[in-house]
């Protein structure tokens, strides 16, 4: 096991030769780490449905031509929702001449001189750059189609004639040749030549006197060949990042999330000691398999997406803490260590697969109902909590039963409990959870009546996400005052919000509700430059959100808890086979949203896309706390009578306690050095996730199982263990056929 992970931390690191990079070079990173820019197109079409979706699949085809004949490298088109395109280009800079040439629509037109249509961008198979020898500078070579080079042969075959009547002009408003053919693109005249004689070629040139330059030359060669758009495109959210901040995120990211990591390694050791060994072993090997996967799947990398590799840690020990504890119970029963860790597994199985599953659910609606940057934060989330399960179940049960046949460790004192099986550490707890019960409900509904009031007042802190309008954060080279800058750019009307975004107020971000496009971006930017002298690099990102945008995140962040909790809901009867434990989970989730929302409000907190993804994570977070207690009260209720359901309850919320905790503060601590270093936008993933975990692991233990007692109390605890007297039976059997190997052994 530690050479293997050796093997693959020094092959992360170094590469295998020219074969393989190390994992930095395998990695496709997002935009907020290599820089560049991405644009929403909105479909100006009415159609519906399946001619919908056959007018998006060719944009999409036209706009993916496109920005590859602009020869941008590992550039990404998908379509979002029924009429909307977004195309993420890194490495590009100009932001404002690369939206202009993507969303042109292009349409090739050859005119007779009568203006009668007589080819159209369909007939064109190709299209290139030349120089241009006779008149100068450049020229554009078309390549035509079989239908349309013999179009093209008709047109210059009337042109030549003689016969036709010129009445199109030029910019300029002069009569064109009668005998020419007028070439436009986009309704703008770009060339007219003279037909000398019927032309039957299968290519054809486009110049004009003293030649186009390189960069038109290239752009419209670009535009011929990419085709038309079958419908107009609007802008509605754009943005531009710089290289030079996402790396210096990504470096911050890294170092915070190893401080977190070994921070959990140490921990682990210090409560598990040779079980947190192997447990450390696991996670280190959990950590290069997650990121050779995304390496190997193409996943790119975003800021966010570390921040779901970072909680993922958390889950991934939360399955060691389960095993383990388990596995000490059984001792402490009196087990010898080779049977409490066979049994601690078995008992430990289902909680683990059951508690990360419900994650896994979360997860996914993130995934398919967010953002391009929420989706990178639910896609490594998915792979890191499968993963998490393979290497708990896996690959630290393999090792901890070889500790366990070893003489020299698989003794109690190693596996971290005294000579007699009794706990070296006392971890019981006592508390009378359902007894002040009503205190909790008092807790919450004063926190949730607050909040609600708080946002009845002064309304939710709303991001630009949600309301609509722009961000820029620009690095001026000198040091400033915000209103300064405020009176600089007065005459846009902007009434912005600026703060500092460096420690010696050189650096700022504005933000403004308005949406401007990525041209009166420029002209602000411009404005500030005239003033300050600062490059076009020093803009570090640029970012606008449309209106349409941000209720589409408020509908779709509904929509995502509704689904989850229904799926979670759906998920919790088929496990449990009893509705009350779905009922008091979905109660729960209810709780967490409400609370966090209370926190938002009260604190004004700004609510923007991460939040989103926050708060989805604390629904798979809230879930994975419950159903570890819940699971130990269905296991427990075998052994407790009808009217002993207060003591089930408070037993099983004790018994599992010291888990709950442990989890928690392994979470906190892979994520508290992140929140301190990281970037401006992972905390923004980070605050609710911090947020959640707190609300979550309290709704869990001290709301969840009271709910349960509600809704049980009636008629006894113990319904269950009518419903499944047989299984509980054959457990039974099973316990006590495994007891008499123990003892044989």
């Amino acid at each position: 096991m530690v050479l293997l992970l050796v093997a693959m931390w020094t092959v992360s690191f170094t590469g295998i030769g020219n074969k393989l990079g190390n994992l930095g070079k395998e990695l496709k990173y997002g935009l907020d780490i290599n820089g560049g820019v991405y644009v929403l197109l909105e479909a100006d079409t009415k159609e519906t449905g399946t001619e919908l979706t056959a007018i998006m699949n060719q944009t999409k085809s036209v706009l993916e031509n496109r920005v590859n004949a602009m020869g941008i490298s590992e550039a990404q088109v998908s379509i979002e929702g029924t009429n909307r395109i977004r195309v993420e280009m890194p490495g590009v800079e100009n932001a404002e001449e690369a939206i202009e040439q993507i969303g042109r629509t292009a349409q090739l037109q050859f005119f007779l001189a009568d203006g009668t249509l007589a080819l159209t961008g369909d007939g064109i198979k190709d299209s290139q750059m030349a120089t241009d020898t006779q008149n100068g500078g450049y020229k554009i070579t078309i390549d035509f189609t079989a239908e349309g080079s013999d179009a093209f042969a008709d047109a210059t075959e009337k042109a030549y004639s003689g016969q036709i009547e010129a009445t199109m002009t030029d910019e300029d408003g002069n009569t064109v040749s009668p005998t020419a053919i007028v070439i436009a693109l986009d309704d703008e005249v770009i060339s007219a030549p003279t037909v000398q004689e019927k032309i039957n070629s299968r290519s054809c040139e486009i110049t004009r006197p003293g030649g186009f330059s390189e960069t038109e030359a290239s752009q419209l060669s670009a535009l011929i060949r990419g085709g038309a758009l079958p419908a107009n495109l609007t802008e509605i959210n754009s943005s531009v990042q710089t290289a030079t901040i996402g790396a210096n995120a990504l470096q911050l990211s890294v170092k915070a999330g190893a401080i977190g990591l070994a921070l959990v390694l140490v921990l682990m050791i210090l409560v598990y000691g040779i079980l947190g060994f192997v447990a450390d072993l696991a996670l280190l090997l959990y950590i290069q398999l997650v990121l050779w996967i995304m390496a190997g799947i193409g996943s790119v990398l975003t800021l966010p997406g570390i921040a779901g590799i970072i909680l993922s840690i958390g889950m991934a020990v939360d399955s060691n803490v389960i095993i383990f504890t388990r596995i000490r119970e059984e001792i402490q029963k009196g087990k010898s260590v080779k049977v409490a860790v066979d049994m601690g597994y078995h008992a430990a199985l289902s909680t683990v697969v059951d508690s990360q599953t419900t994650t896994l659910v979360a997860a996914f609606v993130l995934y398919l109902f967010g953002t391009t940057s929420v989706k990178g934060f639910a896609l490594t989330l998915m792979i890191g909590t499968v993963m998490s399960v393979i290497t708990a179940v896996f690959i630290t049960q393999l090792f901890v039963n070889l500790l366990a046949d070893s003489k020299t460790f698989g003794t109690n004192k190693m596996f971290g409990c005294k000579e007699d099986g009794s706990p070296k550490f006392s971890w019981k707890w006592n508390i009378k959870f359902i007894e002040n019960r009503k205190k909790f409900y008092a807790l919450s509904a004063c926190v949730i009546i607050i909040g609600l009031g708080f946002s009845l007042v002064k309304g939710f802190n709303y991001g630009i996400d949600f309301t609509g309008g722009t961000m820029m954060q620009i690095e001026l080279g000198q040091e400033v005052t915000i209103d300064e800058v405020k009176d600089t750019i007065a005459e846009y009307d902007l009434d912005p919000t600026i703060v500092y975004a460096s420690d010696n107020n050189s650096q700022i971000i504005i933000r403004t509700i308005k949406d401007l496009k990525s041209a009166e971006r420029t002209k602000v930017v411009n404005t500030l430059q005239e003033k300050y002298g600062f490059s076009d690099d020093d803009v570090l990102a640029s970012e606008e959100f449309g209106p349409t945008v941000g209720k589409d995140l408020r509908n779709n962040a509904i929509k995502s808890i509704l689904i989850a909790a229904i799926c979670m809901l759906i998920y919790i009867r088929f496990r449990f086979k009893d509705w009350r434990y779905g009922l008091a989970a979905v109660a729960g989730l209810a709780h967490d949203v409400l609370v966090t929302l209370s926190i938002y409000a009260i604190f004004r907190i700004t609510i923007n896309n991460p939040f989103i993804a926050g708060i989805l994570t604390v629904v798979g977070y809230s879930i994975n706390d419950t159903i570890v207690v819940f699971d130990r009260i269905r296991e427990n209720s075998k052994f407790y009578k009808r009217k002993q359901s207060v003591a089930l309850i408070d037993d099983s919320i004790n018994q599992t306690l010291s888990r709950t905790i442990m989890t928690s503060l392994t979470t906190f601590l892979v994520m508290v050095p992140l929140y301190v270093m990281a970037s401006s936008e992972l905390r923004g993933f980070l605050i609710p996730l911090m947020i959640g975990v707190f609300v979550g692991t309290y709704s869990s233990i001290f709301l969840c199982s009271p709910v349960f007692y509600e809704l049980t109390k009636k008629e006894g605890i113990s319904k269950y263990e009518d419903n499944k007297a047989k299984a509980d039976k054959a457990r039974r059997r099973s316990s006590k056929r495994r007891d008499d190997e123990g003892i044989r052994l």
